[in-house]
């Protein structure tokens, strides 16, 4: 063979194996610049408070920074829309909650799929709320306010924080697993709605627990059940719905999604990067301050909560005709 076609041919090959090494490298020294992570809602939220956490936990032991970065607007969908149409490099990232599974379904005229278009890349943390009545209410128990709303048909108004809140599909699941009938109150938020049920203006309000918690500890509010499907350390003596209405789960749950085709040797570095932070004893107590548990995913399972949210709220906007607000 001459050796001007040995050389072509050489560099021919070393030219095949380039592009494979190139992309190679480039995830092995992922992240090579700070990410950003993309907030739907305003600072001090719970996808706020989740994003900030498990930024920290990312820069801590990835050596980037990551930049959380609030983009609120229509309950959320910005971001979401942003981060799904965001290249899928890996350096924008979505706190991802129970908005987007609900929202899913409330509007039915978004641009992007949340289940198609964000790629699940981990859990963060889980957080139950919790059934509170203003204490002038005459009763204790789940059933007997079960009870005390049958034999008060519409009398009971519910506090909601909008039609697309946990506040009121976690309220109208209750709703559905046990036949009471209770008038949703829209609030501009759920700080508004609180107010009003201490105030005796509202009756019953399905909270997160975080919110709750001092005024129920307080004696101005009466916890009557947390929505999560085990009892929460951070009350104890209180029982679950589910105790009383078998079936019964809701609960708050944060983590962080990816645009779609992200790769996967990415997914699996953030994943296992939040998962490593999540086992820290100190940040179990951490969230524990917050009524929370750390909820440590594959980016598999993690997908498959996400899919069955989306399913679940989307089954109970359909039977209660909830409209966007």
């Amino acid at each position: 063979m001459k050796p001007a076609r040995r050389q072509f041919l050489h560099l021919l090959a070393g030219a095949a194996v380039l592009p494979a090494a190139s992309r190679f490298a480039w995830a092995q020294a992922y992240p090579s610049r700070p990410v950003h992570v993309i907030v739907g809602f305003a600072a001090g939220s719970g996808n706020d408070i989740s994003a900030r956490l498990v930024g920290q936990l990312l820069s801590d032991r990835l050596g980037r920074q990551f930049v959380i970065e609030n983009r609120p607007g229509a309950s959320g969908n910005l971001a979401v829309e942003a981060v799904a149409r965001a290249r899928p490099d890996g350096y924008t990232l979505l706190s991802v909650g129970p908005a987007s599974a609900i929202n899913a379904t409330l509007y039915g005229n978004l641009s992007f799929s949340f289940p198609r278009d964000i790629a699940a890349v981990a859990g963060a943390m889980r957080v139950p709320n919790v059934m509170v009545v203003n204490p002038s209410l005459p009763v204790t128990t789940v059933p007997e306010f079960i009870a005390y709303a049958k034999a008060n048909p519409d009398r009971i108004n519910l506090a909601t924080a909008g039609n697309g809140s946990t506040l009121r599909v976690f309220g109208e699941l209750f709703k559905i697993m046990t036949g009471v009938n209770m008038v949703a109150v829209v609030y501009r938020g759920g700080a508004a709605a609180l107010v009003d049920l201490l105030g005796g203006q509202v009756h019953v309000m399905f909270g997160p627990l975080p919110e709750a918690i001092g005024y129920i500890k307080a004696g101005k509010l009466r916890a009557l059940a947390v929505t999560s499907a085990t009892r929460s350390a951070a009350l104890p003596g209180i029982p679950t719905v589910g105790e009383f209405v078998p079936g019964y789960e809701a609960s708050t749950w944060y983590g962080i999604g990816a645009p779609r085709d992200t790769p996967a040797d990415i997914v699996n570095t953030l994943n296992g990067a939040i998962n490593a932070g999540l086992a820290d004893p100190a940040i179990a107590e951490r969230l524990a301050t917050l009524g929370a548990v750390p909820l440590p995913m594959t980016p598999e399972a993690f997908g498959k909560l996400l899919a069955d949210e989306t399913e679940k709220w989307g089954k109970v906007i359909r039977a209660a005709n909830i409209k966007a607000d």
